[in-house]
This record gives C-alpha cells, structure tokens and sequence, in this order.
C-alpha cells in the first residue's frame, strides 16, 4: 500500500475508512458496553426462538414459521453491522476492504425490506385469523408460507442489488473516509468524483416502494382487523381477538419508529447533531433485532412453553 496523508488517497489501492464518531470520541466510550449487551442479547434472544420452534413440534405452524424468518432476519443484519461497529470503539480498526463494504451495503439494503415484507406476511396471518377464521386452515398452510418466502426473497434481491452495484461501478478518488458507522449507500457515493443522482434517485424511490408499501398495507389489514373485532358482540371476544395481534403489532412499531425517527432526523441535519442519524442508523440494527423475540417470547404462552420444555430438557 502506498503511502496516505489524513486518509485521503486513490481508492483502487486501499479500502474504506469508517469514521465512525470520529468526532465525538466519548460517544464511542459510553456506547460500546450497551451496544455490546445489545448485539448479546440479540443473537441469544434469536437463537433461543429459533431452537425452541425447531424442536418443538407444537410450534411448526405457518406463523411462527415467518416468526422465524424474521430471527434470522434479524440474526444476519445484527452480524453484519454490529461487529464491525465495536471493533472500531475498542481497537480503532476503521478499515473495511471494498467487498466486505459493498457486501454490507448489498444486506443492509437487502434485509431491511426483507423485514418489512415479512412483518407484512405476518399482518395477513392475523387478517385472514380474525376477519375470516372458517378460512384460515385452508389460506394459510405451509405453502402459503413457502410461497411468501420465496417472494420475499425474490422481490427485495432483484430490486435492491442494483444499489451496491451501482455504487460499486462509481469511479472513486480523492478521500476514502466515510462519514458513518456503517457502508451506507448514501456515504459511500459521497466520495466518488462521478455523477451519483442516478444512485441516489435509485435508493430513495426503491427505499419508499418497498417498506412504504409494506407498511401502508400493514395498516390497512390492521384497520379491517379493527372494523372486525369492533363488530364482536361476544363478551371478551375482542379482547381476546386483539390479544392475537399484541405481539406483532408491538414488533411493526418497533421497526417503524426508529425508522421513521431516523428518516425525519435525516431531513432535519441542520437541527441536529450530525452524530444522531448515525446512532439511529446503528441502533435500528440492534434494537428491534433484541426485542423482537423477547416480545413474542413473553406474550405467547406456546413460545413461553417451548422454552420452558427446551430448558427442562437442557436441565
């Protein structure tokens, strides 16, 4: 490697450097113990949801098979971001070679979709539940499940690769420091001496199709879900019909609002430090992923059960 000066030489001959708070030094401190009791909680959470649906047969239904999905969603967003994240606060390692960088942009902007679509699936498991429950045995089975996989996988690789790939095609010169935590899209093509608006029109308008769709479909199964249980005249019938959709409901908010609070501290960088949107760009990657199955695990008694057999056997 040739010599550099304050980071800033020809990209071909070196890699990315990630300054992650590199001006805010002290945040790196105070952030690394509860991002690493995050990162901890998150793959044991996950790992225990997963094993327990696994060996517990009780659990081989369609939507603790998506329940699933969205573990190693999860799982796999919080290895590729977190790690490389507390190798830079304690060791100060910020270099990240440019596969492992276009690769990381590739999952981040792969996967999140993936999460958003899945939560979708999960929306229509608790519609079809409760607006047609004499239906549900026969709309959502196993291939019902197979099917939304596949098109979860299809749909978000076919229409986010283009996005590292893009970026990886720019022609880079000049500083190779980004301005971020992580090998965002939006950071890496900062650098580059090339025209970017196609870049970056690209993400904004998959970004908004993809989980804007989700999402506003999700709010609208859980509007019929409301008109639905609104119209139960049983005693206890609609609490019981809303107690269903607790969990899931309380995952969506998780992995709205920090998306939301981020994209609106985005928009607003002048109002703050430039410090936040990265922080929340890192925290979206861990908190939604350590809370989720503890939410499920708490609130569902056949979850709560299957850990419970899964210890005891373990004992």
């Amino acid at each position: 490697m040739l010599p550099y000066s304050n980071n800033s030489i020809s990209v071909e001959l070196s890699g990315f450097f990630l300054n992650c708070f590199v001006r805010s030094p002290n945040w790196q401190h105070w952030l690394s113990l509860p991002l690493s009791f995050l990162f901890l909680l998150a793959m044991g959470a996950n790992a225990t949801l997963l094993i327990t649906i696994w060996l517990e047969t009780s659990l081989h239904e369609p939507l603790y098979y998506l329940l699933s999905l969205l573990s190693l969603l999860d799982i796999v967003l919080c290895l590729t971001v977190i790690p490389k994240v507390l190798v830079i606060f304690w060791f100060d390692l910020r270099l990240i070679s440019f596969t492992a960088c276009f690769l990381q942009m590739f999952i981040m902007n792969n996967f999140l979709p993936m999460e958003s679509c899945t939560f979708l699936a999960m929306a229509y498991d608790r519609y079809v539940a409760i607006c047609k429950p004499l239906r549900y045995q026969s709309i959502i089975t196993d291939q019902f499940v197979a099917k939304a996989v596949v098109f979860i996988l299809t749909r978000n690789t076919v229409l986010t690769a283009p996005i590292p790939i893009l970026s990886a095609r720019l022609h880079y010169c000049g500083k190779n420091s980004i301005e971020n935590c992580i090998c965002a899209n939006l950071s890496v093509s900062k650098l580059s001496c090339d025209n970017v608006t196609l870049n970056r029109v690209y993400q904004l308008i998959i970004a908004w199709t993809l989980i804007g769709s989700d999402l506003t479909l999700i709010f609208l199964s859980y509007t019929f879900i409301l008109r639905a249980v609104l119209r139960l005249k049983a005693k206890g019938a609609a609490v019981k019909a809303l107690s269903t959709c607790g969990s899931h409901f309380i995952l969506i908010l998780f992995f709205s609002t920090i998306l939301l609070v981020f994209v609106f501290t985005h928009m607003a960088t002048k109002k703050v430090s430039p410090e936040i949107p990265i922080l929340l760009n890192v925290l979206h990657h861990v908190i939604p992923a350590a809370l989720n199955p503890i939410v499920y695990g708490v609130r569902t008694q056949e979850i709560k059960q299957g850990i419970w057999k899964l210890l005891k056997r373990n004992g």
